[in-house]
């Protein structure tokens, strides 16, 4: 008799579980972006959100928590139940918290749900600015040392590695001036408060097509089909294709401990909406790369993103904290 009640208790037990497992999610979701509205991380987000929701059967309710170049959203996160009600829509940034000693926490915290594009940066400027070139404004900016503003988003952000970048290939000297997020940069650098800002093509695309601001380059080492005649940043710094190809990406994180059901129907869902035609075809449009993978594929890629921007960051003097502290390999 005990052992019929055993093991039908541990049946009802089972059947329990599987059904908890079946039920999620039981309601909405809370996704966290990790910049700006308006900003390149936002767009991606509100982009593909419907299209996950669909797959889901419920809302994503999202809100923007900036601050920290992304280190406040990540720690809010990371302080969330681990029931997969909590999701990171968040970029490159946690890769490089570490060797700036502004967090402990990377995207080795978390599980990958899904990392959807990377994209391209552009530098851009004031649609009145002198310079028609990448070349014409680092040579002003040697003739003129901090007078120049550079719209920034903090330590580790977009603009601060690409200045970084171009800065172990050419020195030159401009004063950074932070926003949280690349959109609220933008609005300032059409209103003339900075005078130049790198940031991801996503993010000025718009801005770029109705004149508002003025490309003056691409940081790849290849014309973007979107930006026909717009030169590559190595045309006038070959020094520079050793870094390439380098950019932002996209994507979407829980934590670590979340349960294998939970993580198995956010990675089917949100592979769902990267399908979209209507997604992909935004992503495209704005010279992203789709990449669409998650698990141990995505945490290949973040591994080796971080070891060349943090090695690179560390090379070039800008970073406070060693990459090897960490365990980062030299790529």
């Amino acid at each position: 008799m005990k052992v019929r009640y055993l093991l039908g208790a541990v049946a009802a037990l089972a059947l329990t579980t599987a059904a908890a497992r079946a039920e999620y999610p039981e309601r909405e979701l809370q996704g966290v972006i990790m910049w700006g509205a308006g900003g390149a991380t936002d767009t991606v987000a509100r982009a593909v959100t419907p299209h996950v929701e669909e797959a889901l059967g419920k809302k994503i309710v999202l809100v923007n928590k900036a601050g920290g170049a992304g280190a406040i959203s990540t720690a809010f996160v990371n302080a969330a139940p681990a029931d997969g009600y909590t999701l990171l829509y968040g970029a490159e940034n946690p890769q490089v918290h570490g060797v700036l000693a502004l967090s402990e926490l990377d995207y080795s915290a978390f599980y990958p749900v899904n990392v959807l594009a990377r994209g391209i940066a552009v530098i851009v400027a004031g649609k009145d600015a002198p310079w028609n070139s990448v070349k014409e404004l680092v040579e002003d900016a040697q003739k003129r040392p901090g007078k120049i503003k550079m719209g920034s988003t903090g330590p580790g952000g977009l603009p601060h590695v690409v200045g970084a970048l171009l800065n172990s290939v050419e020195a030159y000297k401009v004063t950074a001036v932070p926003f949280d997020g690349e959109g609220p940069g933008l609005t300032a650098l059409q209103g003339g408060h900075v005078d130049f800002m790198p940031v991801g093509l996503s993010a000025a695309g718009e801005h770029i097509k109705a004149g508002r601001v003025k490309v003056l380059g691409v940081v790849n080492d290849k014309e973007v089909p979107s930006l026909p005649g717009v030169a590559p940043i190595t045309k006038d710094f070959p020094g520079f294709s050793k870094y390439l190809p380098w950019g932002p990406f996209y994507g979407i994180w829980v934590k670590k401990d979340v349960p294998d059901a939970a993580k198995k129907t956010l990675v089917d869902a949100f592979r769902k909406g990267a399908e979209n035609p209507q997604f992909t075809q935004l992503m495209v449009e704005r010279g992203n790369v789709m990449m669409n993978i998650s698990g141990a594929e995505a945490d290949a890629f973040l591994k080796k993103w971080q070891a060349v921007t943090t090695w690179v960051l560390h090379d070039a003097g800008a970073t406070k904290q060693s990459p090897e502290k960490f365990g980062i390999a030299r790529p």
